[in-house]
């Protein structure tokens, strides 16, 4: 009783993907009764309730271990394949990765344009802010993962791939306006630009300069979902907001962007997570995205600030994700 039969995870796998159980049972080409039993034959056998019957249908806690184990099966089924020379392994291979927006809008992209094609890779990406992005593996939906997360997720490995540094930044006439007293007062009254509702940078930053656990960035706040967006709304004058540093640099060269004073970088932490499998493309795509990180995060042992105009007064602030509320 302690093995999986391989079609009741597939089956598992076909009803979370497709919805419901009548979709599944097209999808495999059985009837939905079919589906219906072999589902409540492996929740017998786990002891454990697998599926949320909602519209559309949903994995327990439970389900995503046994969900995350068909994608990762099925991923091994179709790399025998492919080295076997059998017709069904000849298509690309499929590699679901998720990375958060300034990765992406930076430095993510150029390196993956160095991964080999040949034999060719189709990049799935999916983008979510990096303290989320362990969700997504954990539910089986990536194989791998750019997150702020040194915790691994059950059934994957994780490496450190450097410090992505953040400027606390405003345009001339913003920091002018808003921005002529006291950094840790004015902060939390004058105007903020934040990603989503899951960006808690700006407000980490404010706690960390003041001092204060309960400080936060001001009220009036801009919601901007996108990272070259959020740039553009910091240089229009929107509000003030933390930059990455590779977008930051040549507006403050330029003059369109201003420094806040006393200039401290936030340096947040960026790991690699993917499945345990011996995967030749996945550890492919592993190796080009260390080397590049290596060349475009700054390293994570000690650091120093980089201010863009004058020496800074001190420095970086080191955000983690996991002990910000």
């Amino acid at each position: 009783m302690d093995e999986l039969p391989l079609d009741q995870v597939r089956t598992l796998l076909a009803v979370v993907d497709e919805g419901t159980f009548d979709a599944a049972a097209a999808a495999l080409h059985v009837t939905p009764s079919a589906v219906s039993q072999r589902v409540k034959a492996l929740e017998q056998r786990t002891g454990r309730v697998l599926l949320m019957r909602t519209k559309p249908v949903r994995a327990t806690e439970s389900g995503e271990v046994v969900v995350r184990f068909a994608r990762q099966l099925a991923r091994l089924e179709r790399d025998a394949r492919a080295e076997l020379g059998m017709a069904d392994g000849r298509g690309p291979v499929r590699l679901p990765i998720a990375v958060n927006a300034d990765s992406l809008a930076t430095w993510f992209l150029p390196a993956l344009a160095r991964v080999p094609q040949d034999p060719p890779v189709c990049i799935e990406l999916h983008r979510e802010d990096e303290s989320h992005t362990t969700a997504l593996l954990r539910e089986g939906q990536v194989m791998a993962a750019v997150t702020s997360s040194p915790d691994p997720v059950a059934g994957c490995s994780v490496r450190m791939l450097g410090l992505a540094r953040y400027l606390p930044v405003a345009s001339p006439a913003f920091a002018a306006r808003y921005l002529t007293g006291e950094p840790e007062r004015d902060l939390r009254e004058a105007p903020t630009i934040v990603f989503d509702r899951k960006d808690d940078l700006q407000d980490a930053f404010v706690r960390a300069l003041t001092g204060d656990p309960g400080a936060g960035a001001g009220p009036v706040r801009h919601y901007v979902p996108t990272s070259e967006g959020f740039r553009d709304a910091v240089v229009a004058g929107l509000g003030w907001g933390l930059v990455p540093e590779q977008q930051s640099r040549p507006l403050l060269r330029a003059g369109q962007l201003v420094p806040l004073e006393p200039l401290r970088p936030m340096d947040v932490p960026l790991y690699w997570q993917q499945w345990k499998l011996d995967s030749p493309a996945l550890s492919t795509v592993a190796e080009v995205i260390a080397s590049a990180a290596r060349e475009s995060l700054r390293p994570s042992g000690p650091t120093r600030p980089g201010p863009a105009r004058g020496p800074a007064r001190s420095g970086p602030i080191r955000h983690d994700p996991q002990h910000t509320p």
